[in-house]
């Protein structure tokens, strides 16, 4: 009898058996922390999208919106200070973010409507109207419309332009603050010393937080009355916004 070949000799072992009940529990485990941490991240994502992209969206349609009810409001012709929708436009070239409504307060609901507000509280400001004090403003930095995302660019001897119904208040930049407590209510007294001026005067001051996408301090502007123009027929804009 022919001896067997060594390839007919040898035997084919089967793989072990996996073992009951599917993965080995550390595999499954470690999948199933995978898969959440995976989960979690798409709802963060989520959150961050919601947060710095849809929010301005919906601020952007609500300020749109008000800005055009108080501009038809305007059509009429004179009248008295409407507080309720808001007082006039601010325009900050520097910032490149178009013409910002503004109105009474800075409550959540305000500026989360995508507009600047002026305080109310803790210090009560001045309008621009009157003979002295300080206009004093604050509006979102990121989210909900982020008015005053842009404050940084904003630079000593900028203009910056507040429209009312029947004038153009011109306004001449002449301290910034990058950084200060959130507490720091003198920023936005009727004086503000921690500017620089030490007599009253007509001022205003653009207040938002920083650094960005926190809320930690507080980036100040301030602002000096140079001269004020009346409206005319065709709201022709003063030489700084042109």
């Amino acid at each position: 009898m022919a001896a067997g070949t060594e390839q007919d000799e040898r035997v084919d072992v089967p793989p072990p058996p996996a073992p009951r009940g599917g993965r080995h529990p550390v595999a499954a485990a470690v999948s199933l922390f995978g898969e959440l941490l995976i989960t979690a991240g798409l709802v963060l994502g989520l959150f961050v999208v919601y947060s710095l992209w849809w929010t301005n969206v919906l601020a952007d349609r609500e300020a749109d919106k008000q800005g055009n009810t108080v501009r038809d409001r305007w059509a009429g012709g004179p009248g008295a200070l409407d507080t309720r929708d808001g007082i006039g436009f601010l325009h900050v070239p520097a910032m490149k973010n178009g013409e910002v409504l503004v109105g009474k307060g800075t409550g959540t609901t305000r500026l989360n409507s995508g507009v600047a507000g002026y305080y109310t509280d803790p210090v009560k400001s001045a309008l621009p109207s009157d003979p002295t004090g300080n206009f004093a403003l604050a509006a979102h930095r990121d989210g909900h419309g982020a008015k005053f995302h842009n404050i940084d660019k904003v630079k000593k001897g900028d203009a910056v332009v507040f429209e009312t119904r029947d004038t153009w208040y011109v306004y001449k930049v002449y301290a910034t603050l990058p950084q200060t407590s959130k507490f720091n209510v003198d920023a936005i007294a009727a004086v503000p010393e921690e500017s620089g001026v030490k007599k009253p005067g007509r001022y205003i001051t653009l207040t938002t937080c920083t650094p960005v996408y926190t809320s930690n301090y507080r980036y100040i502007v301030w602002g000096e009355l140079v001269r004020t123009e009346k409206v005319d027929r065709d709201r022709t804009k003063p030489a700084e916004l042109r």
